[in-house]
């Protein structure tokens, strides 16, 4: 069992930076990927970014790729998004997710655990 839950969102200018984490609880949080989804108002969700278990390997949306980074500490089990160069499109709330059933880390619906989200807003 894991239980997520994000912190770090807010109201920022287009241009700005906002770093997002994701604190996590249980045992297994650090065998397991995490992805970071948003899901804009009157959209569907949609995939950002995604992580391995050991960090080793990250995985990018082509529409975040070169302004978020993704990254964890096992230790502290928690995992964040920093996101650079924001535009009023990054505007969504954004959730975590853990526990990947498959190696889709792009699809949502793999993913056994979510937290309850943050709201990131960017204003043009």
């Amino acid at each position: 069992q894991v239980q997520l839950v994000e912190s770090g969102g807010g109201l920022v200018q287009a241009g700005d930076s906002l770093t997002l984490s994701c604190a996590a609880s249980g045992r297994t949080f650090s065998t397991v990927a995490v992805g970071w989804f948003r899901q804009a108002q009157g959209k569907e969700r949609e995939f950002a970014a995604a992580i391995s278990w050991s960090g080793g390997s990250t995985y990018y949306a082509a529409s975040v790729k070169g302004r978020f980074t993704i990254s964890r500490d096992n230790a502290k089990k928690t995992v964040t998004l920093q996101m650079n160069s924001l535009k009023p499109d990054d505007t969504a709330v954004y959730y975590c997710a853990a526990g990947p059933r498959d190696s889709r880390w792009h699809v949502g619906l793999v993913y056994d655990y979510w937290g309850q989200g943050t709201q990131v807003t960017v204003s043009s």
